[in-house]
């Protein structure tokens, strides 16, 4: 087997656990592999989107034809729009990744758990963290 397949084979069968060193190099790299998998289907479904808006300039001569066109591209946008701005969240982590400082809560410094890593990569607080973050807004929004 050649060191590209067996290195696939590994990172498919690799899952960080609580047993090792938190933020090791296999689990640095996990990360960052999960992290880049991600950008790399966005832009590439961006890149649809933008084919597909391009395509799709026809003028409909019916006005209810027009008026969902116009609103599945206004959603379309949407979409891009919130991915945009998750491209620079995981430009961030990547850079934290780098840096040394990933994994870790940005308020408290503790070690985030490897299961809110999993499930949301791009995590800057820690679970209490972001609680206590979402508790301060709700009662100053509520003002």
């Amino acid at each position: 087997m050649n060191a590209l397949a067996s290195s696939t084979v590994e990172k498919a069968a690799y899952r960080p656990t609580d047993d090792e060193p938190f933020m090791n190099e296999r689990q640095l790299a996990y990360f960052k592999a999960k992290l880049m998998d991600w950008k790399d289907d966005i832009l590439r479904e961006s890149k649809g989107t933008v084919i597909n808006l391009k395509a799709e300039t026809e003028n409909h001569p019916d006005l209810v034809d027009r008026a969902s066109s116009e609103s599945d591209r206004a959603l379309e946008l949407r979409t891009r729009d919130r991915q945009r701005k998750l491209i620079s969240k995981i430009d961030e982590a990547l850079r934290r990744i780098e840096d040394g400082s990933y994994g870790f809560c940005e308020e408290t410094g503790e070690p985030i758990s490897l299961g809110r890593l999993e499930a949301r990569p791009t995590a800057t607080l820690s679970v209490e963290a972001q609680e206590r973050h979402e508790r301060r807004e709700r009662v100053h929004r509520d003002d």
